[in-house]
């Protein structure tokens, strides 16, 4: 049975999300304070965070930059009521894996706790390689031309999927579904913008744009 830690503050809603996921047949606890969170993280022993930005000791971006700090992999979905695009945009570039505004439906917290679960699985192998490029899925480091290269969890998230189907033509709507798992207004050059920090960074000539259809790693 997978375990869930629920992060969160309000009474009212922490007991509605830990019965509507006890009731799908997941193991649900709650805390209510970020230390409370960071201290149950260290341990092991779930498989996915739920995660309030506004908890009332550490708030949630500091629990995030912590977590990734000290290499966790955890799974991690914001839920939260401020739902501005600065705070959807810091809280995945902060390691979130997910991210879900207040009010919110359960059905599609539901939905989306499963993939990310399915989503941390360990994977079947912890490097990932294609060419020069290099990733260690576990410790989150990458290696280009043998040398340290600093990417951010959106970056290395996008890397992750290039190298996972190299020569493969990815749209933007099939990139923003797999790296950033929220739903962008399809106006969004945000793909556009990380691809172009990861061709800086994995070199240009790796990342080449099919037009009218989107990326492909080569």
């Amino acid at each position: 049975m997978s375990r869930i830690l629920i992060a969160e503050d309000e009474d009212r809603i922490s007991s509605f999300v830990r019965k509507g996921l006890t009731a799908a047949g997941f193991s649900a606890h709650v805390v209510g304070t970020g230390a409370a969170a960071l201290e149950e993280s260290a341990g092991g022993g779930f498989d996915l965070l739920v995660l309030d930005i506004g908890l009332p000791d550490i708030d949630g971006y500091e629990v995030l930059r912590r977590l990734r700090g000290s290499g966790s992999t955890l799974p991690v979905i914001v839920l939260t009521a401020r739902d501005s695009a600065e705070d959807t945009l810091a809280s995945l570039e902060g390691g979130a894996n997910d991210y879900m505004s207040k009010p919110f439906r359960f059905d599609e917290l539901l939905a989306r706790v499963r993939l990310r679960i399915a989503d941390g699985r360990a994977p079947s192998t912890t490097v990932l390689g294609n060419g020069a490029v290099q990733l260690d899925l576990r410790t989150r480091r990458a290696i280009v031309d043998g040398e340290p290269v600093d990417l951010s969890a959106r970056e290395f998230a996008l890397a992750e999927e290039f190298l996972r189907h190299p020569d493969q033509v990815l749209s933007r709507e099939q990139l923003l579904s797999r790296v950033w798992g929220y739903d962008f207004d399809p106006g969004s050059n945000i793909v556009d913008v990380y691809v172009g920090y990861l061709r800086g960074k994995l070199g240009a000539q790796r990342i080449e744009t099919v037009r009218g259809m989107g990326y492909r790693y080569r």
